[in-house]
């Protein structure tokens, strides 16, 4: 029996009129966007009514709703199967990875955006649905950018009577309408009870969250709130933390209060889910969960939010090979849906853990998946489409050419495209598993090795991450998995037999491999760039990213690793080994063969030129030889590389030729071109003009010692026109009036000094230049001790000299001082 008063309940049901007549009405265009706050009924109500499961006029539809979490999806469903009064399965059914629920009478079925995607590239027409409905595309899950861009192709090419409809809680609506092609845009207002907002931050400072570490004394902190809320407010408490870590560690902290806590994420199980989404019971409940619960999951009873505001997100880090979820700062637009959880039955409060002050520097809006994600699965997704490039694809925002690129680099790699960038045969088969790319290279060529049954079970590990405590040792956490009890275990048998099945048996193995060895060889073929040697303590990726495993592990003792999981601590030079497995150097060459590499190297290192035949994998250095005939071309590059790391210190500076350089600086800096630049970019820039063909004949920095300077800077001078005015525009030495002989001039400084005895320049009235600049006048004592600096000599004869004559001339009683000394 349908549950109307429930249904009546829901403020969706107010616009249900104007979406009819956005997707069906005169001069509509079948697509909407649909924004409606959390609570509104939108996941629920609105696809039963497009279905026509709520009686009235409205024809039968099949209706696909798809949602960003397997979590969500199968709470979607059993809500509306609730609301019908039915069981899952009937009018109402799901699908997930490894779990499909539908019957022959289902109507409405809700899916991951995963397996939308899976679908389309299958069947592009999508036969038999007539609608589809992308629930919480606000969240910009990469898979729901995709789904979308693939949808509004369908609809333009091959199912222009097709409906979809982008729904959400807050969303660039704007944006979305564009996307569909001007689509009109439906408002739902929510029915919200006011949320009083505390602000809670910690008493002393926290260290800011990086990778997927967050500070013990912050989740110490979040715990001592929900205390708090506990004993100020009454109702449940729903707790937002960042990731299934913090729940535990939170959960842990907890321990002993008069509520019953329980944990919500994507990993928890079923029962677990059931317990939370049914309603209070008769214990108060604290509820923690990750961002699911901002606006995929309604928890009934809450009426006090704990907001720790974090979140996770994506990112990958090129330079270093390495991807990975993140902690940051939750956005605004995050904060806003969380606290208004704790309002949608009755009024309410938001503890939230971070100071008002710290609000105006929140991000505005998440970060888009598109942005910051491995866009491995997303290119091959496109390349299946048709559209390698992305570039006729209706997406927000377009994908970062550089991770494009990269992304299309891997697939290339593993055989999934060919050079033109188009889906091969063996890429169409990847892109159906529902697996990263990687990972479904890892499957079908470690089936060929250690069967389907063994690569499925490696495959599944490496898919979702095992819980912590099954260690970080793959193949430990392989044995730990088949015999756990746990939701972990249960899950991970079930994507195993999923796998498995998705495997030919022609391409399946006889898997005679010894199991350590088997778990090695598949981790290695997903990341053959993370394969690792030992060195020093630590391991050297073959990326060229050191990794160390966490003191203690067994791992450290390994000659090869194969790592799964890594990721780089705050100021850390290499990389933290998070789960790998142990391999040998016949596995390594097996899984990176792709970047085997032998030849001839010839490079500056240690301070002189080494030549040298090595055989490398990647960055790893396998083996090394000296190398008797280095190519001459090597040789030269190695040597200027020589010279830009010691900063042209390589060379052999006299005297000569380091004030020869001052002084062509000098007149560079006066006069500009034609003059050459002596910097040591400039030098390096024309070595060709200057430094041969003494460059040519040098093999060692014992060569390029014995190298004449300043001979070599002169034939740079003579090679830029102007090598005969340098001694006349600046000299090296200063001619003293009335012969009284000549005095070196100091280039070194921003201007040329002089340093001459005060005596000698008696009857000079005007300051001495060189290339029309003042030098600076060092006046010296007859002992030759610094008696004035003056860079104008006329007004020193005429103001400043009278003092120091005083003062001179009664210390040297023997010199002439006279009272006129300029001759004027």
């Amino acid at each position: 029996m349908i549950r109307t008063e429930a249904l009546s309940a829901l403020p969706v049901r107010s616009v249900l009129p104007a979406l009819r007549t956005a997707l069906e009405g005169p001069g509509a265009d079948g697509a909407a966007v649909l924004c409606a706050p959390p609570g509104t009924g939108k996941t629920t109500l609105v696809p039963l009514a497009l279905a026509g499961l709520l009686g009235g006029d409205a024809a039968p539809r099949r209706i696909v709703v798809a949602e960003p979490r397997r979590i969500a999806a199968r709470a979607a469903a059993r809500r509306m199967a609730w609301l019908l009064g039915e069981r899952v399965g009937e009018s109402v059914g799901f699908t997930v990875r490894g779990e499909r629920r539908v019957g022959p009478r289902t109507r409405v079925e809700v899916v991951t955006t995963g397996v939308l995607l899976q679908r389309l590239q299958r069947d592009q027409e999508l036969a038999g649905v007539d609608a589809v409905m992308l629930d919480e595309c606000h969240e910009r899950h990469l898979d729901a950018d995709t789904a979308t861009a693939f949808l509004v192709d369908v609809r333009a090419a091959l199912r222009p009577e097709l409906w979809l409809l982008a729904a959400s809680a807050t969303t660039d609506a704007e944006g979305w309408s564009r996307l569909l092609g001007g689509a009109p845009v439906v408002v739902a207002e929510g029915v919200s009870y006011p949320v009083e907002t505390l602000w809670a931050p910690p008493v002393r400072p926290v260290r800011p969250p990086h990778g997927l570490r967050v500070d013990p004394a912050q989740l110490t902190h979040i715990a001592s709130v929900v205390r708090r809320a506990l004993a100020e407010r009454a109702g449940d408490v729903l707790c937002f933390l960042p990731g299934v870590g913090e729940i535990a560690r939170v959960a842990g902290l907890l321990s002993g209060v008069d509520a019953e806590v329980l944990q919500v994420h994507g990993r928890a199980p079923a029962a677990v889910q059931d317990a939370v989404l049914s309603g209070p019971g008769e214990r108060r409940r604290v509820v923690l969960a990750t961002s699911v619960a901002e606006s995929s999951l309604t928890v009934p009873g809450v009426r006090v939010v704990v907001d720790s505001g974090l979140a996770r997100e994506p990112r990958v880090d090129h330079a270093r090979g390495l991807s990975a979820l993140t902690t940051v700062r939750a956005s605004l637009a995050s904060a806003r849906q969380r606290a208004g959880r704790a309002g949608r039955e009755a009024p309410g409060t938001v503890y939230r853990c971070w100071a008002r002050a710290e609000e105006a520097r929140l991000p505005a809006f998440p970060a888009p998946e598109i942005k910051v994600a491995d866009l491995g699965a997303f290119a091959l997704q496109a390349a299946c489409w048709g559209d390698p490039a992305a570039s006729s694809l209706a997406l927000l925002d377009a994908p970062p050419a550089g991770a494009l690129a990269a992304a299309r680099e891997v697939l290339g790699a593993i055989g999934a495209v060919d050079r033109s960038g188009r889906a091969t045969e063996r890429g169409e088969r990847m892109a159906r598993l529902g697996l990263h790319p990687r990972l479904a290279r890892a499957l079908l060529d470690g089936a060929a090795e250690v069967g389907a049954r063994r690569a499925a079970e490696v495959v599944a590990l490496l898919s979702e991450e095992p819980p912590r405590e099954y260690g970080d040792d793959l193949a430990g956490a392989l044995r730990r998995a088949r015999a756990g009890a746990d939701a972990y275990g249960a899950r991970w048998r079930q994507e195993v037999r999923r796998l498995s099945s998705q495997v030919p048996k022609s391409l399946s193995g006889d898997g005679a491999l010894a199991e350590d060895a088997a778990v090695g060889l598949v981790t290695a073929l997903a990341q053959p760039e993370r394969v690792a040697r030992a060195r020093g303590g630590g391991f050297l990726m073959v990326s060229g990213t050191g990794a160390e495993p966490a003191e203690g592990s067994r791992l450290r003792q390994a000659p090869w690793l194969a790592v799964a999981v890594a990721d780089r601590p705050a100021g850390a030079v290499s990389a933290r080994v998070r789960l790998a497995a142990v391999i040998d150097e016949g596995t390594a060459r097996a899984a990176a063969g792709a970047l085997h590499a032998r030849g001839g190297e010839v490079r500056w290192s240690g301070g002189d030129v080494v030549a040298r035949e090595v055989e490398r994998l990647g960055a790893v250095e396998l083996r090394a030889r000296p190398l008797r005939e280095p190519d001459a071309a090597l040789v030269r590059e190695a040597l200027l590389d020589g010279l830009r790391q010691t900063e042209l210190g390589a060379l052999g500076w006299s005297r000569g030729a380091r004030e020869l350089r001052q002084r062509m600086a000098f007149v560079r800096e006066a006069l500009g071109e034609p003059w050459p630049e002596v910097s040591d970019a400039g030098l390096l820039e024309r070595a060709g003009e200057w430094l041969e063909p003494e460059l040519s004949r040098a093999r060692r920095r014992a060569d390029l010692e014995r190298v004449d300077v300043a001979a070599a800077l002169r034939r740079l001078l003579w090679a830029s026109g102007v090598g005969g005015r340098l001694d006349e525009l600046a000299p090296e030495r200063y001619e003293l009036p009335g012969g009284r002989g000549r005095v070196r001039i100091d280039y070194s400084g921003d201007r040329p000094v002089l340093a001459v005895k005060l005596q000698s320049l008696f009857g000079v009235s005007r300051t001495p230049e060189v290339a029309g600049v003042r030098m600076r006048v060092h006046l010296l004592s007859p002992a030759g001790r610094p008696a004035a600096v003056t860079s104008d000599l006329e007004t020193f004869w005429t103001q400043g000299y009278r003092a120091v004559r005083a003062e001179l001339r009664g210390r040297y009683p023997k010199h002439a001082w006279p009272e006129e000394p300029s001759g004027s």
